[in-house]
């Protein structure tokens, strides 16, 4: 076991399974000598050589469909966009040919590929460095995505990611990329710090894709959430003091249903709490769901805590973000109703 911080896991995550398999390839934008924009990929050119890490043009669909070509060919490419911002290039190459390929070729061909973004706000980064583009791919089917919230997690299911016969959009929250987090800062955290958040097996180790984590038991109220807001709920039951569910999705698709409707069948309540901006954000998704399956067990409306509706504002991001406050005040609202 080593103390890592997010980043270092995901490094550890791809060494782990370059190590495994030498049918893992690594490329993107600046992944290669300079070892990503966040250092995720640090030191795997220099020790796996050029042909397995390497740095691709500028060009997020041209990425894109250079590793559907070598998922089919029989690799497994771990593909970097280096803002989820700019994934948008490649959504063709994702939706029209990655998702589809199991079902068009009859299970003759598929595209094990995984892609790695970093998402979401906390390093000021404005309209085109911050967005949390997460419900537009779980839309997708033949797509999976995944939202990890701390290293061990981070770890994990990026191996899990790999493994995968499917093709997987990994969304890595950079807010929580460096270090600790209690949900209570109003600044970005110091770029480039090297604070541990967990510890992490320094070996192979996989977590299933589709589990969710209950992060905090509890009997009075469920909170569902995700990434980076997973700490902000964790501090804002422990500030407020009340007896709360708290659980970490990991996967939005695959979706731990079970999981989610044995929590809201015990409590009867719930909130949903996500970065994103509120329309048809995948909190819609989560509250559909769980009225779905949990109508007769409900006291309560079910929340949500999000993002507002608003382009991606730059000097005010931290106003912009669901803080503590403002989940408490849903949570007291949900209870007292």
């Amino acid at each position: 076991m080593s103390a890592m911080n997010m980043i270092q896991a995901i490094n550890s995550a791809l060494d782990t399974m370059m190590q495994r398999d030498d049918s893992v390839v690594v490329f993107g934008e600046d992944v290669g000598y300079f070892g990503g924009v966040f250092r995720c990929t640090a030191g795997l050119q220099k020790k796996y050589g050029h042909h397995r890490v390497f740095d691709s043009p500028i060009s997020e669909a041209g990425i894109m469909g250079t590793a559907i070509g070598m998922g089919v060919y029989g690799l497994r490419p771990v593909a970097e966009i280096q803002f989820a911002d700019y994934i948008y290039p490649a959504f063709d190459q994702l939706v029209s040919e990655a998702a589809r390929l199991r079902y068009r070729s009859g299970g003759e061909f598929h595209a094990p590929l995984t892609v790695r973004a970093p998402s979401g706000g906390g390093i000021f980064g404005g309209q085109t460095h911050s967005q949390s583009p997460e419900s537009i791919f779980t839309h997708v089917c033949g797509l999976k995505t995944v939202v990890p919230s701390n290293p061990y997690d981070a770890k994990g299911l990026l191996i899990a990611a790999i493994e995968d016969d499917d093709p997987v959009v990994f969304f890595e929250p950079k807010r929580i990329y460096n270090g600790p987090f209690d949900g209570h800062h109003d600044r970005p955290l110091t770029p480039w710090a090297k604070h541990p958040m967990g510890e992490v097996p320094d070996d192979y180790y996989r977590i299933p894709l589709g589990k969710a984590a209950i992060v905090r038991p509890g009997r009075r109220i469920t909170v569902l959430s995700y990434g980076t807001m997973v700490h902000v709920c964790l501090a804002a039951v422990a500030e407020a003091g009340i007896d709360a569910e708290v659980i970490d999705l990991r996967s939005l698709l695959p979706l731990d249903l079970d999981t989610i409707v044995e929590s809201v069948s015990k409590t009867g309540r719930c909130i949903v709490v996500h970065e994103a901006t509120r329309t048809c954000g995948f909190g819609a998704e989560l509250v559909a769901v769980v009225q779905e399956h949990c109508f007769w067990c409900l006291e309560a409306p079910i929340e949500r805590v999000t993002g507002w509706d608003t382009p991606y504002p730059h000097a005010l991001e931290w106003a912009y973000f669901p803080g503590p406050a403002r989940v408490i005040k849903a949570l007291q609202r949900t209870l007292e109703a």
